[in-house]
């Protein structure tokens, strides 16, 4: 029922912005924009080196290429209360791909939301943090991208219901949430700093995930990284705030997470964010690493948008050099799964027993009672890209039923989190 009537409120809101959208039309830049390079923009292969760095930066790689599939080519589906949206093809494919495009089309599309055919693009792409790219910068990830190997394939048409079907909508909606000019750094500031928030800001687009979103999907400026959901996944608080934040973690510990997908004390990476470290953040330099690390300690500090306690080291890291019993807490079915399936690479308190990728002292996910990503790694596992034997996590999503995995969650949860779990097989099977 919350569901239905969520849809509801959208469809009257889309309504509205639909009318502003006939306005919109007038005002918004469908034509082409004209495109030129600034003096500064490097040429040759320099050019092609900067642009292959702004793309993995821009974590492109992710989005646009479905599982199984090769890279950049597109059809991976996002899943909404309204429908599915598949990625499109950016290799230089001519009829599928992007090989076709003029400059202007692609800084148009990138920075605008709008296609080659003068189509309005959905905000799944996320044009509200990349039109605070210069122009230079779109112009170099284009340059890029013309070198890749053309990858014949069409992905699948978006299926969404109507009104979320109609392109024109998204005019009124750009018109209210989409930035009008590139990103202008603040000369009060250091070079380092400005680096980090054109990193966070625009070309991470960290706020696509980690910022909470209206009813229109627009995000909530006013709560600008205080956490998100994504698919299901929470992406948590990643401001300053002390309790429900990343003000408790030192520079060290939130540039190994960036850099290498963990964190002493703070648990792994997962979801989403495992694959931007995999595919973007750990392909960054140190120096970009710090820059952001030096910008995120300077935005508001807010507490978490989503319903969470904050995350606690919890009784085992505490007893990290006397680890608990198998048996010091009753955990029934719950504690009999994690003998059999986990403790040999999480280990009884939480510290990983082969690899610290595994230690789960500290982790956001454990502390979280709903049991949100945990569920959901649980269910579908961890790795990189290529399947790294010694950094992943198998799926135990035909190995257990959903009662089974809701028993094993809530005893995480209440082993290493300290707290009451709240997940119910119902859960587990909508995450599935």
């Amino acid at each position: 029922m919350r569901h239905f009537k969520t849809v509801v409120v959208c469809l009257a809101c889309l309504t509205a912005v639909g009318l502003l959208g006939a306005v919109a039309f007038f005002f918004w830049p469908h034509s082409l924009p004209e495109v030129v390079a600034s003096a500064s923009q490097p040429s040759g292969a320099a050019l092609i080196e900067r642009g292959k760095y702004l793309t993995t930066a821009a974590d492109c790689e992710a989005c646009h290429t479905a599982p199984g599939g090769k890279p950049f080519e597109g059809g991976l589906g996002f899943e909404l209360p309204f429908g599915t949206l598949y990625s499109p093809n950016i290799t230089p494919d001519t009829e599928t791909g992007i090989g076709g495009w003029s400059d202007a089309e692609f800084v148009r599309a990138v920075r605008s939301g709008v296609g080659k055919h003068g189509e309005d693009l959905y905000p799944a792409f996320p044009y509200t943090s990349y039109a605070l790219l210069s122009s230079d910068d779109v112009l170099a990830i284009k340059a890029y991208l013309d070198t890749l190997p053309p990858v014949v394939r069409k992905p699948p048409q978006n299926d969404l219901l109507f009104p979320f079907n109609q392109r024109y909508v998204m005019r009124g909606w750009k018109l209210l949430f989409v930035p009008g000019s590139p990103f202008k750094p603040d000369e009060t500031k250091s070079e380092g700093w400005n680096n980090g928030a054109y990193l966070v800001e625009a070309l991470a687009h960290c706020g696509e995930c980690h910022t909470p979103r209206g009813l229109m999907f627009q995000r909530k400026q006013g709560e600008g990284l205080s956490g998100g959901e994504l698919e299901g996944w929470t992406a948590w608080n990643i401001t300053p705030d002390a309790s429900t934040g990343i003000g408790s973690w030192t520079d060290e510990e939130i540039a190994s997470y960036l850099s290498k997908g963990y964190a002493h004390g703070r648990g792994p990476a997962a979801g989403a964010m495992r694959q931007a470290i995999d595919l973007s953040f750990s392909r960054l330099p140190e120096s970009d690493i710090n820059d952001i690390v030096a910008y995120l300690r300077t935005v508001p500090s807010l507490p978490s948008s989503y319903e969470v306690k904050p995350a606690s080291t919890g009784p085992a890291a505490s007893q990290a050099s006397n680890p608990w019993s198998p048996h010091q807490f009753a955990g029934g079915l719950g504690r009999q799964l994690f003998e059999g399936a986990c403790a040999s690479c999480h280990g009884w308190d939480g510290t990983g027993q082969n690899s610290s990728r595994a230690a789960l002292t500290g982790s956001h996910s454990v502390n979280d009672p709903t049991g949100a990503n945990l569920v959901r790694v649980i269910l579908h596992g961890s790795t990189d890209s290529i399947g790294t034997a010694t950094s992943s996590m198998p799926s135990f999503a035909q190995a257990y039923s959903d009662s089974e995995i809701a028993a094993l969650s809530n005893y995480v949860i209440s082993h290493f989190g300290g707290k009451r779990g709240a997940v119910t097989p119902g859960d587990v099977e909508k995450a599935r």
